[in-house]
């Protein structure tokens, strides 16, 4: 603790000694508590002669935008800086402008995207090139092969063991997954939709101790859906997502005729959105600061989904028209949405900050922005163009897992949610609130206002009207206004 008490720069023994302090309330390992003072005494000195008082916010930004580049850093590494210097400038400087800082922007942004990512997950071969070595082929895979004196068994978690199983009946069943693969892309089917398929299709194989799908039937497909409503007690959205797999796959893949009959259904009704009042959505806002409070009150304000705003880029903004056109959206239709005014001003103070950080990563030679589909073939430079950039990108930079290239993808989606339920718990609001619930709330409070049914399905890209009527019994209002006869 003598090189804690004394450090090398950046203030002076009673700072520090302050500092310790503080880090003792968090109880630190000793040796965590060295690095956290090491994270400062970098911050200090990449930013002398400036003193404590002198740094700015935009001083700070710079520094983050400067570590997030630094591809040796890893994530926890990267939050246990942010962290060192949020209790060095909150805590022991008490820097005015400290507490309104946007942390959460920094504290989850990703630092790599993995394979499955929604962002890059399409750019994959839908199958491995190469066989996968199960348990029965690797001989070094388990412990028994060992002897009991040089055996080391690594724990592994539940979720490496379950992708371990997925990947095993995947490889097992290649060419069926692959034909089932190339039908959803070939329909134009999302990303996520993929993803759901592949899984319930091998939770399916398992549950037949993973016979030949193509030995199986209508029985079999009866059998598993039944049990999903009747021991696994789900939702009827989830029993529905799991037959439409199966039946795509029987149907549209294998080109088969099936006869379920009568089967159990999940019975749980259908839950009303949770809606918020305009004063509810007023005191939400207020907890919120920096990026987050821009991004929420596009979900309000547009009636956004939360991943709908999370990957608009600068082109998807008209200051012109006021709008904010939604590519690709739900059912991969596009849509035009209204862009508030209250929005007008801090959105361009936004794309000051944004364009300031595109020239930065130009200047550095950083890769061009993730382009989706054939984008990239189709026009090779549109992605070092500032109209292509993410209106809300990350703090750091991220490894692109298939080319291995270093690029600034758009912010996570967790900064947003996680943030959203800070807020409504400072508010003290007693709802069940999510970043879906603004949405919800923009689609109610249009209704309220006298606006047509037709014309708040068309801003929510809702297929059919009804599903936008689930609104008018949060208001009551199926198509004239009820009062409760005790307010007569």
């Amino acid at each position: 603790m003598e090189r804690l008490q004394q450090p090398r720069s950046g203030g002076s023994p009673s700072l520090w000694d302050i500092y310790l302090k503080e880090l003792d309330k968090i109880s630190l390992k000793p040796e965590t508590k060295k690095w956290y003072v090491r994270r400062a005494e970098y911050f200090l000195k990449a930013l002398s002669p400036k003193t404590l008082k002198q740094i700015t916010p935009q001083d700070l930004t710079q520094y983050l935008w400067q570590l997030g580049r630094n591809k040796t850093l890893e994530e926890w590494q990267f939050k246990q800086a942010l962290h060192a210097i949020q209790i060095l400038l909150c805590r022991v400087a008490r820097i005015p402008w400290c507490n309104t800082f946007d942390w959460a922007f920094w504290r989850y942004s990703e630092h790599t995207l993995s394979a499955q990512h929604p962002t890059v997950a399409r750019d994959y071969h839908p199958l491995p090139d190469s066989p996968i070595k199960t348990g029965a082929d690797n001989h070094n895979s388990t412990p028994e092969n060992h002897s009991s004196d040089d055996s080391v068994q690594v724990p592994v978690s539940k979720e490496q063991r379950n992708k371990s199983a997925f990947d095993e009946v995947r490889h097992q069943y290649s060419e069926l997954f692959y034909q089932l693969v190339a039908e959803i892309r070939r329909r134009a089917y999302s990303i996520r939709t993929e993803q759901a398929y592949e899984q319930w299709i091998y939770r399916f194989i398992l549950f037949h101790n993973r016979r030949d799908p193509t030995s199986l039937g209508g029985n079999e497909i009866k059998a598993y859906i039944e049990y999903l409503a009747v021991q696994r007690g789900v939702a009827v959205s989830t029993q529905n997502q799991a037959l439409n797999a199966l039946v795509f796959l029987y149907t549209q893949v294998m080109g088969r005729d099936l006869d379920l009959g009568e089967f159990a259904r999940a019975k749980r009704p259908r839950k009303l959105p949770v809606v918020l009042n305009r004063d509810e959505v007023a005191r939400l806002l207020e907890q919120m600061e920096g990026i987050q409070l821009l991004m929420a009150s596009l979900l309000y304000g547009s009636g956004l989904r939360l991943m709908e705003c999370v990957r608009l880029r600068i082109q998807d903004i008209d200051f012109g028209y006021s709008q904010i056109v939604v590519r690709n959206a739900k059912g991969a239709k596009d849509r035009v949405v209204p862009l508030p005014k209250k929005l007008i001003d801090p959105l361009n103070e936004h794309l000051t900050e944004v364009e300031q950080v595109f020239n930065q990563d130009r200047e550095k030679k950083i890769s061009k922005v993730y382009l989706p589909d054939a984008l990239n073939r189709k026009y090779p430079n549109a992605g070092y163009q500032w109209i292509w950039q993410y209106l809300f990108p990350s703090g750091k930079l991220s490894v692109d897992p298939r080319s291995g290239k270093t690029r600034r993808y758009h912010i996570h989606e967790n900064s947003l949610q996680k943030a959203v339920q800070r807020a409504a718990t400072a508010a003290c609001i007693h709802k069940k609130v999510n970043c879906h619930s603004l949405r919800h709330s923009f689609a109610t409070h249009l209704l309220e206002a006298g606006y047509d049914i037709r014309t708040v399905q068309e801003l929510l890209g809702h297929a059919d009207v009804s599903t936008t009527m689930i609104y008018t019994h949060v208001l009551n209002k199926p198509g004239v206004l009820v009062r409760s006869p005790i307010d007569f």
